[in-house]
């Protein structure tokens, strides 16, 4: 098999195939999100009286950001979460979890770092000192920088819808502060934090009684209940 036929369009297709699907997936529900928020949007506007906007404006607006990047810092704390917690803690039985016992950070042999590296392991990997350490918590600093960004995202976008919307009724607008500290924001944060957690609760007790045939998130069919991995 010739390189230019590993690297066409098929071996991008065959390795990346997940991560196409979300991303287009991704792009269709945010569109749909845009057409129905559009539609709503306007039919409130003609209710209070006021001019009705286009997609494209909609699009650029506070009211459509803000429903977008809430939903947004709440999957990126959840998975951050549970990316720390799955260290030390555990669900007897679950694909979810480590084994009961097995929990910490793991020797440089079980993580294939310094002198255990392999020739293929990441450069920083292989080195010590700061790039190590850094690299050694890449994954829960870039999620924890996104949940911050949407987060503060959702606190400023979240400020220019509600003060837009106190314009209309005649009220005076409120401070970045005031809104934060408001239970506008907080009730729009809690909702979508409080779903974040029964989803991912759920998923690891499910995931000790429930399967499904060739995923990596479910054990195999006949595997026991109280048997935590795969591995055993």
């Amino acid at each position: 098999m010739s390189r230019r036929h590993e690297l066409g369009p098929r071996a991008a297709w065959r390795h990346n195939s997940l991560t196409i699907v979300f991303g287009v997936l991704l792009l269709l529900f945010v569109f749909g999100q845009a057409v129905a928020g559009t539609a709503e949007y306007n039919e409130t506007a003609r209710t209070d009286g006021v001019q009705e906007i286009s997609f494209v404006r909609y699009v650029g607006s506070s009211s459509f950001m803000v429903d977008l990047v809430e939903n947004w810092q709440s999957e990126y704390l959840q998975f951050t979460l549970y990316i720390l917690l799955t260290i030390w803690l555990v669900q007897r039985g679950s694909s979810e979890s480590r084994k009961p016992g097995d929990t910490g950070r793991e020797t440089d042999e079980q993580q294939l770092v310094g002198r255990f590296a392999r020739p293929n392991s990441p450069r920083w990997a292989q080195i010590g000192g700061w790039r190590r350490a850094v690299y050694s918590h890449s994954l829960v600093i870039t999620m924890t920088v996104v949940f911050v960004l949407s987060w503060l995202a959702q606190a400023v976008t979240g400020h220019v819808a509600e003060s837009e919307q106190r314009m209309r009724d005649l009220l005076d607008p409120v401070s970045l502060g005031d809104y934060v500290t408001g239970p506008d924001f907080w009730s729009r944060t809690l909702q979508n934090w409080q779903s974040e957690m029964l989803a991912i609760g759920s998923m690891a007790v499910f995931a000790i009684y429930l399967r499904e045939r060739g995923s990596p998130e479910s054990k195999p069919v006949g595997m026991p209940h109280d048997v935590t991995t795969a591995d055993e």
